[in-house]
Order: structure tokens, then C-alpha cells, then sequence
């Protein structure tokens, strides 16, 4: 069973908090099964994005697990994250946004292998 996207939220938030990153909620989006979006900004302009990796790479014997995939490879300037952002916001307006802040770029996401 998958925890509620409001629990993973909350769970990833403290996460960041406890390594030192500053996170804030952007938007709410579905309580029970919003997909959720995390931008991380590097403070220098640029930002990554991940999204959530499609069905197709989640491991059977871990349907509950939630996999992310970055948006692009490397970090891109942030205007580009925002309309990608806003772009998926038109299409599924019950999405979160979580954003960090880190010059490092660390996330603490599980990655789809590729």
C-alpha cells in the first residue's frame, strides 16, 4: 500500500530539514494520490526538476515505492523549470510542488534507474 502523497510530503520535508535544506509546500495537490513534483534550486539561477518516473520502471515486488526521474540531465535555468512546472499543472491541476533550496543539489529521492 502507498503511503498517502500528504505523508510522503510531510516525510520528505522533515527530511530536508534534518540534512539543513530549506523545502516549502508550492502547492497542495491531491491528499490521497496527487503526484508530486520537487524542484530543487541551486541559488544561482538554475534549478533541476523531478518528476515522477513512469509506470514502467516500478519494480513489481515494490509497487508502493514512489521513483523519481530528473526532467532534464543537467540543471537548467529555473524559468524553464517553471513552465514545465506550469505546464504540468495544466494537465493534472491535483499535482504537489515541493521546492528546495541547495547549492549542492542533493535531493534524497529515489531515482528510477534508467
Amino acid at each position: 500500500m502507498r503511503l498517502k502523497s500528504s505523508i510522503w510530503v510531510a516525510a520528505y520535508l522533515r527530511r530536508c530539514q534534518n540534512e539543513g535544506i530549506f523545502g516549502a509546500v508550492r502547492k497542495r495537490g491531491a491528499e490521497e494520490a496527487g503526484a508530486v513534483f520537487i524542484k530543487v534550486a541551486l541559488l544561482d539561477g538554475n534549478a533541476m526538476l523531478y518528476a515522477p518516473a513512469p509506470q514502467t520502471v516500478y519494480d513489481e515486488s515494490r509497487p508502493a515505492e514512489r521513483l523519481f526521474a530528473p526532467a532534464s540531465p543537467q540543471p537548467v535555468p529555473e524559468q524553464s523549470v517553471e513552465e514545465r512546472l506550469a505546464k504540468e499543472l495544466r494537465f493534472d491541476p491535483d499535482a504537489w510542488i515541493v521546492e528546495t533550496e541547495d547549492r549542492a543539489g542533493r535531493h534524497f529521492l529515489e531515482l528510477a534507474k534508467a
